[in-house]
């Protein structure tokens, strides 16, 4: 694998869940874990459901939409649980897609919240992801790509953390957009 891969690293925008209705979706579009080419958003409603179908959207108009060979999203969910349906991302991008945490989700937890809130459906777009995967201090899930070069890409592009640089940045912008200087923390 080069070590210049074109990735995208996705991740949305810090808000306030009582003022807020929509976030920002920013992706960061790196050449491995060193160069940024380029930025690209999009919006996602606060528990909504329209993460995916606005992330494939941002990515089939982008000009570097040719060159992208896979992407990177923190979390599953954006906007809080604005749930992301990889197998469709997957499908209708025709890109690998890698989901990256820092620690093994609570899915008893999450899957009690999602029932509660009414939100079912979520759950088993969750299920549908696959079961986390530990690669280093991290772990993965994924579509469309085999855990080899998962793992290849994770080396690639985690230049500067845990975290892959593309994930990292979009993270910064984020909250920078969000809550007017960023933290850190991706």
């Amino acid at each position: 694998m080069k070590k210049e891969i074109r990735i995208l690293g996705i991740d949305d925008s810090s808000f306030n869940r009582f003022r807020d209705k929509k976030v920002f979706v920013i992706g960061a579009f790196f050449r491995g874990g060193d160069w940024i080419d380029g930025i690209m958003t999009t919006t996602a409603r606060i528990d909504g459901n329209d993460a995916a179908g606005n992330i494939i959207k941002m990515v089939k108009k982008s000009k570097f939409r040719t060159q992208i060979q896979a992407i990177l999203l923190d979390g599953i969910a954006v906007a809080g649980f604005n749930v992301i349906d990889i197998e469709e991302l997957n499908k209708k991008t025709k890109m690998p897609v890698i989901v990256v945490v820092r620690r093994y989700p609570d899915f008893r937890r999450i899957f009690s919240v999602l029932e509660k809130l009414k939100m079912k459906k979520k759950i088993e777009i969750i299920r549908r992801a696959g079961e986390p995967v530990k690669i280093g201090k991290i772990y993965a899930q994924f579509k469309g790509i085999k855990e080899q070069d998962v793992r290849e890409i994770l080396k690639i592009t985690c230049t500067r953390s845990f975290i892959p640089e593309p994930i990292r940045v979009a993270h910064l912008i984020g909250q920078g957009i969000g809550l007017g200087e960023s933290k850190g923390n991706a």
